[in-house]
């Protein structure tokens, strides 16, 4: 298992590109006690040490990736990087292993924080930007010059004197078409509250906060799940409000259903309360002239679910003649620290609070899918979700040993990814199979229309028209056999 990890790490660390590779790095003259001078030093790849260059102004020949834009608000820096992505280590290796460090110190090695020179806090209009630019993770950058310094903590800052060069933005702007005659989709709609239902009570617990808010948030979620064309999905992050007229999955049902006119076949399952009790829940929605609903809901309330992960969904489906399948919809406990304690506090590995937490919900919904919970009398099953933990964290890892496989890595995808996070960029939404929905599977994609967008493209920000930043998770799709 080490070997392996170290050579995945080691694959997603190398170059794409020659031209991206690292090519002999010019010095500064000065001794890295010198003073420093004014002339302009050229980089053409990440320096051994930015301390020899703390003080001078620099062109970085080299391109250089948009790796994050989390600080640019609050702080006005982004996040940049030499050689690519910066990748979650826990993505893509196991925590504990040399490769899990050697991720960590490359990832130290090629990071480099682009700051507009001020100390303000919410600085508003950044000098180094065009007025309202778009910016995407993964946009490459080139030419980049500044001041460099290097804090106390030794993270390397470019002061950057010369507005950034913005190459043409490139977004899919449709979404991925996999192969296969039935489709399936998951998709964290990011606190989706529709306040009383009745275009009041606003602003909600969480999500919008006035009623033009929750139409934009609504419209933006609309384009999504319209466009993935599925005809099944999992949804996460739902106001857990029941399920009559005025609640939040039947808005939305009914605003899908708008939006495809004479077309409108969406319905939700109905679990009759919750799942749960948490302020926000999972849901599934079929459309009923592709799939058939067999039997009924299954939900697992086993602690820990209910009072920390979000309690599973489970439906078992029909797509005309085809063999059933179960889909599960999944919210495990995230990583943050609130109320955590012994085990679950941050142990320092990389996999954040409540990991232990996370490992015990894999194992139960494992055990508890061997029991036919839906009654379908089918072992085929999908488990779709925001499971809170990197593909290569402890919860992921225990459903792999229970013989789940990641419909990703069946579909042979390179490099997917849902989420960035602090500059860096992973998995947090899985879709993991049971062998025989692992021989149906026909393709899987994701529509990169959310992690590598800026916060202020949403609809609390510039609420720019479209999908985009319609949640802060990207949604997947996965075509089968029927």
């Amino acid at each position: 298992m080490r070997r392996r990890s170290l050579a995945l790490a080691l694959s997603l660390l190398l170059p794409a590109t020659t031209f991206a590779q690292a090519q002999p790095q010019a010095h500064p003259t000065a001794s890295p006690a010198a003073a420093p001078t004014s002339a302009t030093v050229t980089l053409t790849a990440a320096p051994a040490d930015w301390r020899a260059l703390d003080g001078q102004h620099v062109r970085i020949a080299a391109p250089l990736t948009l790796a994050g834009t989390d600080g640019l608000t609050r702080f006005g820096e982004l996040t940049v990087s030499f050689e690519g992505r910066l990748w979650q280590p826990s993505e893509v290796a196991a925590p504990g292993t040399d490769a899990h460090a050697q991720v960590i110190a490359d990832n130290r090695r090629r990071r480099l924080l682009l700051d507009d020179g001020s100390n303000a806090r919410d600085p508003g209009p950044v000098a180094y930007l065009p007025p309202n630019a778009t910016l995407r993770t993964g946009t490459v950058l080139r030419n980049v010059e500044g001041i460099v310094h290097v804090d106390d903590k030794g993270t390397p800052r470019l002061q950057v004197t010369t507005p950034l060069n913005l190459p043409a933005l490139a977004r899919p702007e449709n979404a991925p078409v996999v192969p296969g005659a039935l489709k399936v989709a998951a998709f964290n709609l990011e606190n989706f509250f529709n306040g009383d239902g009745q275009g009041g009570g606003y602003p909600t617990l969480r999500g919008a906060r006035t009623l033009a808010e929750h139409q934009a948030q609504t419209a933006k979620l609309v384009a999504t799940v319209n466009a993935l064309g599925a005809d099944v999905a999992a949804l996460m992050e739902l106001e857990n409000d029941g399920y009559g007229p005025q609640s939040a999955i039947a808005e939305l049902v009914a605003a899908l259903n708008a939006n495809r006119g004479k077309r409108a076949d969406w319905r939700f399952i109905d679990a009759g309360k919750g799942p749960g009790d948490n302020p926000i829940r999972v849901g599934i929605i079929y459309r009923s002239s592709r799939v058939t609903p067999v039997g009924a809901p299954a939900v697992l309330e086993t602690a820990p679910f209910g009072p920390h992960s979000r309690v599973p969904l489970a439906q078992a489906f029909r797509a005309g003649k085809g063999a059933p399948f179960v889909v599960v919809a999944n919210h495990f406990k995230s990583k943050g620290c609130s109320e955590a304690s012994g085990a679950d506090a941050d142990q320092k590995d990389g996999q954040g609070c409540w990991n232990p937490t996370r490992v015990e919900s894999a194992r139960l919904l494992n055990q508890w899918l061997g029991t036919d919970p839906t009654g379908a009398g089918t072992s085929d099953a999908i488990l779709l979700g925001d499971f809170n933990a990197y593909a290569m964290e402890a919860p992921i890892r225990t459903l792999h040993d229970a013989g789940w496989r990641d419909a990703f890595a069946v579909a042979k995808v390179d490099h997917p990814y849902s989420y960035v996070y602090s500059g860096m960029t992973g998995r947090l939404d899985h879709a993991l199979l049971s062998p025989g929905m692992a021989k149906r599977l026909r393709g899987a994609a994701e529509w990169h229309i959310n992690a590598d967008e800026a916060d202020d493209v949403g609809y609390q920000g510039r609420n720019e028209a479209g999908p985009w930043r319609s949640s802060d998770h990207d949604p997947l799709i996965l075509g089968f056999d029927k």
